[in-house]
């Protein structure tokens, strides 16, 4: 085993065995709930101004992107994969993992909720909870089981001083 700023690495074949691919789970719900918009319409309680329907949602996109890419950053300069269906080979404590466990999931979360108030989408909002719900234990809990069988302590550690979220 060898430690670097990022932490201990491992070589190990496993993978956290996740439900789905997040940016799929993601995707999926936005066309769910576009599609649910135009066979069961629901009003949408946002009045359609400039400021509501541009800037609100191209903030939250744009912060989500920015917080997503510091999330990859971090991964790709510990030299350890984004998707999770490959091996994780460090354990990412740095950066923005310093403040999130999860700061690209936050920052997916912020992108979906800003397309769905870009457009005027209330199913695609409703369905963030369901969402979150299956992020949370089909893809979360099963990257921190696997992270803990992998890191040990150092996830431990890592995990009593940083929240899952914000």
């Amino acid at each position: 085993m060898r430690k670097d700023q990022a932490g201990p690495q491992v070589n190990d074949t496993g993978t956290a065995g996740v439900i789905a691919r997040p940016p799929l789970l993601f995707l999926t719900a936005l066309l769910l709930g576009l599609a649910s918009d135009r066979l069961l319409p629901l009003p949408f309680a946002v009045p359609e101004t400039d400021l509501a329907h541009w800037i609100i949602p191209g903030s939250l996109i744009l912060i989500g992107l920015t917080i997503a890419a510091a999330g990859i950053r971090d991964f790709s300069r510990a030299g350890t994969p984004v998707p999770t269906n490959e091996p994780t080979r460090a354990l990412v404590t740095t950066g923005i993992h310093g403040w999130s466990r999860n700061p690209i999931y936050v920052g997916m979360f912020l992108i979906y909720g800003g397309i769905g108030v870009a457009a005027r989408s209330p199913w695609a909002l409703i369905l963030t909870l369901p969402l979150a719900i299956t992020v949370r234990y089909g893809v979360v809990a099963r990257e921190e089981a696997y992270l803990e069988r992998r890191f040990l302590d150092a996830y431990r550690d890592y995990k009593s001083r940083v929240r899952r979220w914000l």
